[in-house]
């Protein structure tokens, strides 16, 4: 079916295909979570999904593999079979199936059952099948976190914003790495375990991060005034990307307080589950749910 003349929104992954009142059933109950059968199909999906994990990570344990290895054959062949018909039935009651098949959730669902086709050929790739856990996400849609999706846009605004400093801030510390990387190989050596460059910014990273795991440590004075050096620098640019992110954050927060107004005295700067004006009292409209980029 066309889009009327003049309308330029795009198609969505998930929209619903025209035909069969079958088809229409079907994607109201796979994609929809308003109602009883929908929530009901993704707690029976989730509840699949956790079972062929458990069913996979129990697999790898020898002595378990040993006494029910056939049983955890069979099922994970069951559970593999079940999500294919899942999947087909997604790309039959979408409006085109092509643009589902690119999109997240339709590549997760993919490559959920591909592992299992190609034990056949590939011995061990089964084990691949742990990214289903990635399928899980479909959870918020069952505990309705939806009133959380404009709290995720901010985080994502956020980061979007701040990515040229933390980009800034990244180059930086890599140039100090390789820097302090080189000087550590030039004074301790490979006979202190600074057997190359690359070995030695390692070292920096771990020093600069003040992890220290204690696997290569400094011998000489110099090595040892050298590192402590990096610590205090370490210390005083590890807090950078927070402060910018946080920063970032915060405006995004003004700004979404600036959006919502009073219609009746027009007063801004109201929070989000803000219900009532703070000046005159009148209710306030719903706040604008945020927007997520996904198919479910």
């Amino acid at each position: 079916m066309n889009r009327k003349a003049g309308d330029a929104r795009p198609y969505l992954p998930h929209e619903p295909a025209s035909g069969a009142a079958w088809r229409a059933r079907a994607f109201h109950i796979i994609f929809g979570h308003h109602d009883r059968a929908g929530r009901a199909f993704d707690v029976a999906l989730i509840l699949a999904i956790l079972a062929s994990i458990l069913v996979t990570v129990l697999d790898t344990v020898p002595s378990l593999h040993a006494r029910f290895g056939n049983a955890f054959y069979v099922a994970e062949w069951a559970f593999t079979l079940a999500f294919t018909v899942e999947y087909v039935v997604r790309l039959v009651v979408v409006r085109r199936p092509w643009l589902y098949a690119r999109s997240f959730f339709g590549i997760v669902d993919l490559v959920s059952v591909l592992p299992t086709y190609l034990s056949l050929l590939f011995a061990g790739s089964q084990y691949l099948l742990v990214i289903r856990a990635l399928r899980i996400l479909r959870i918020f849609r069952v505990l309705k976190l939806t009133r959380y999706v404009g709290e995720a846009t901010l985080l994502w605004t956020a980061l979007a914003r701040s990515r040229r400093k933390v980009l800034v801030f990244v180059s930086t510390f890599v140039t100090l790495v390789l820097i302090f990387g080189a000087l550590m190989y030039l004074v301790e050596g490979p006979d202190n375990g600074f057997t190359s460059i690359p070995q030695s910014m390692y070292w920096a990273v771990v020093t600069m991060t003040t992890v220290g795991f204690g696997d290569i440590t400094p011998h000489t004075p110099l090595g040892k005034a050298l590192t402590s050096l990096i610590i205090l620098v370490g210390y005083s640019i590890i807090v950078v990307p927070t402060g910018i992110f946080t920063a970032e954050l915060a405006s995004g927060v003004r700004e979404a307080r600036e959006r919502r107004r009073c219609d009746a005295c027009g007063l801004a700067g109201h929070t989000e589950d803000a219900r009532y004006c703070r000046r005159c009292g009148k209710p306030l409209a719903p706040a604008s749910p945020g927007k997520t980029a996904g198919p479910d």
